[in-house]
């Protein structure tokens, strides 16, 4: 068996290369207009929910100064658990796994659309802290709520982490 090194920028080559072939019968039948991806749903309409909004407890600020606490995040597949794991620099420091993979997960941060891992990095950490927390709970548990108990009357409730007020539904 032959070894290659794999980078992040030649991933998609790897993957198109290991790809299974199609059978020539199946190339050969013309094939239908795959449909388009549907938009993230909510349970509301009955549907899976796959993008969850946030509200970071401190913000992202930009190279202009422009702070983004509000965001979305979608549920993570195989290949974005995947990926980070071949990335240098993840073998490099496996600290820096969280920062590859929010970046991949993150979709939207204030009006940021492009998050890469530039931008994680010079998050606070208590916005990184909060987001890895969100994102075992969107793709383990598959909710934003948690149990919190009230330190004054010691009573216990749900709260919703994604930054939800009170009285919006």
């Amino acid at each position: 068996m032959r070894r290659r090194t794999v980078t992040a920028g030649n991933l998609e080559e790897i993957l198109q290369l290991t790809a299974p072939d199609q059978a020539p019968e199946r190339q050969a039948a013309p094939q239908a207009p795959a449909p388009a991806p549907p938009p993230p749903q909510h349970r509301e309409g009955g549907g899976l929910r796959t993008e969850f909004e946030f509200e970071l407890p401190r913000g992202y600020v930009d190279e202009a100064g422009t702070v983004h606490r509000h965001g979305s995040m979608r549920l993570a597949t195989a290949r974005d658990e995947l990926r980070p794991q071949i990335d240098l620099r993840v073998k490099e420091n496996p600290a820096y796994l969280s920062v590859v993979l929010l970046s991949q997960v993150i979709t939207r941060l204030g009006n940021i659309t492009d998050v890469h891992a530039g931008i994680v990095e010079r998050m606070y950490a208590t916005d990184v802290a909060f987001l890895q927390d969100f994102y075992r709970r969107v793709n383990s548990e598959g909710h934003t709520r948690a149990a919190v108990t009230c330190p004054h009357c010691e009573g216990g409730f749900e709260v919703d982490l994604s930054g939800g007020r009170l009285g919006e539904s």
